[in-house]
C-alpha cells in the first residue's frame, strides 16, 4: 500500500509498504479520507519525538474509512462498516482515564502522533483502541470527509464546553482558520452573537460565506470590538491562533465575568506569555485552556454532523491523492484554503 511516512524534519516520503495484518483484538481500516491538520504541519516542520530515519511514522490523525478485516475475537463491528476513528487513547487504568479523559493521560498515545495513522491506504487499529470505543460507526448520510473532520470538531467542542457559552453571549473568536470557523459554528448554535477576527481578509470572507451571521472584525481588534459592543467587550473569547499577543490582549477585551479559552498552542520559543493578572483579578475572569478531545466529545460531535446540526464538509477546500501528499502539505503550511484532504 502507499503511505506518507515521516522520517524527520521536512522529510515525508510517499512509499510502498506492506499492508498491516490485524492480530487478535485488532481491526484493519481501508482509509477513504484523511484531513491535514496544523499539528501535522508542525510535526513536519519542527520534528517530533520518536520519529527519525530508523523509526518512521505514518502521519494522519483525522481519518475515516471502511472496516476491511477483523482480527480474532473482535465483536461489535463487522467487515464493510463505514467508520471514523477517534485518534486519542490513554492507558485505561489511571484516574484520568477512569474519569473519561484518556486524551489527557500521562501515557497518552494517538494514531498519526505516536502510532501509524491515516495517511495510508490502510490503517491498523490496535486492540486497546477497539476496546476503548475509538472506532465509531458512520451513518450512511455522513460523508467520509465529514467523518475525518469530526476529529478537530470534537477538539473545538472541548473548548466550547469550557467556554460555557449561553444564548445572547457576545463571543469573540480570533483566528479564521478551520478551527476558528468551527468555534463560530458552535457558538452560533448556542445562540451567541459571534465576532470573528483574522489578519486574512480572504479567510474572513470565506467564514462569512459559510456562516452569514458571523460579525467579522478587520482593523485594530481592540478598537473595533469595543465599538461593536458599545465598550462592553466579550463574554467569551477563544484564541484560535498561536499568537502570544492575542492571548495577552484577550484579558483586556473580556467583559466583566468573562471566560477566555486559550485554544491555540504557542510555540515553545514564544513562551512564556505576559498577561496582566490584575485584569483577571478585578474583572473576575475565568482563564482556561483545552487540548484534544475525549471519546464522548468525539461521539457527541459526530452526532451533530449526522443529525444535520452542523456541516463540516463545506470546510474542504481541495482534495488530493496520496501521491500528491507533499503538495497538499505545502498548501496547508501556507494557509491556502481551509481543509486539505487526502482521499483514497
Amino acid at each position: 500500500m502507499l503511505a506518507a511516512r515521516m522520517y524527520g524534519i521536512n522529510d515525508v516520503r510517499v512509499e510502498d509498504v506492506p499492508i498491516p495484518k490485524p492480530s487478535a483484538g485488532e481491526l484493519l481500516v481501508k482509509v477513504k479520507s484523511a484531513a491535514i491538520c496544523g499539528t501535522d504541519v508542525r510535526m513536519i516542520k519542527n520534528g517530533a519525538k520518536g520519529i527519525d530515519e530508523n523509526h518512521p511514522l505514518v502521519l494522519g490523525h483525522e481519518f475515516s474509512g471502511i472496516i476491511e478485516e477483523l482480527g480474532e475475537g473482535v465483536t461489535g463491528y463487522k467487515v464493510g462498516q463505514r467508520v471514523a476513528i477517534a485518534p486519542n487513547m490513554g492507558c485505561g487504568i489511571c484516574d484520568t482515564c477512569v474519569a473519561g479523559n484518556g486524551h489527557l493521560c500521562p501515557d497518552y498515545r494517538a494514531f498519526g502522533i505516536s502510532l501509524d495513522g491515516g495517511f495510508a491506504e490502510y490503517c491498523l487499529i490496535t486492540s486497546d483502541a477497539v476496546r476503548s470505543g475509538n472506532v465509531c460507526v458512520l451513518d450512511d448520510a455522513v460523508s467520509f470527509d465529514s467523518g475525518a473532520i469530526n476529529e478537530p470538531l470534537s477538539c473545538v467542542c472541548n473548548g466550547f464546553e469550557h467556554a460555557d457559552i449561553h444564548p445572547g453571549d457576545k463571543v469573540l473568536v480570533v483566528g479564521a482558520g478551520p478551527i476558528g470557523i468551527m468555534h463560530c459554528a458552535l457558538a452560533l448554535m448556542a445562540g451567541a452573537v459571534v465576532y470573528l477576527n483574522d489578519l486574512s481578509a480572504e479567510r474572513l470572507s470565506d467564514a462569512k460565506k459559510l456562516y452569514p451571521k458571523i460579525n467579522t472584525i478587520e482593523g485594530d481588534l481592540k478598537t473595533e470590538l469595543l465599538k461593536e459592543t458599545n465598550g462592553y467587550g466579550a463574554d467569551a473569547i477563544i484564541t484560535a491562533c498561536p499568537v502570544p499577543q492575542v492571548q495577552s490582549l484577550a484579558v483586556e477585551l473580556a467583559a466583566l465575568g468573562g471566560r477566555v479559552i486559550m485554544f491555540g498552542g504557542i510555540p515553545a520559543d514564544k513562551t512564556p506569555v505576559g498577561i496582566n493578572t490584575n485584569l483577571i483579578h478585578y474583572k473576575q475572569l475565568i482563564i482556561s485552556g483545552t487540548t484534544r478531545a475525549s471519546l464522548i466529545q468525539y461521539r457527541k460531535t459526530l452526532n451533530y454532523i449526522s443529525s444535520g446540526v452542523l456541516d463540516v464538509e463545506s470546510l474542504v477546500s481541495k482534495r488530493f491523492k496520496i501521491a500528491d501528499f507533499n503538495e497538499a502539505v505545502e498548501l496547508a503550511t501556507k494557509a491556502v484554503g481551509l481543509k486539505n484532504v487526502i482521499v483514497f
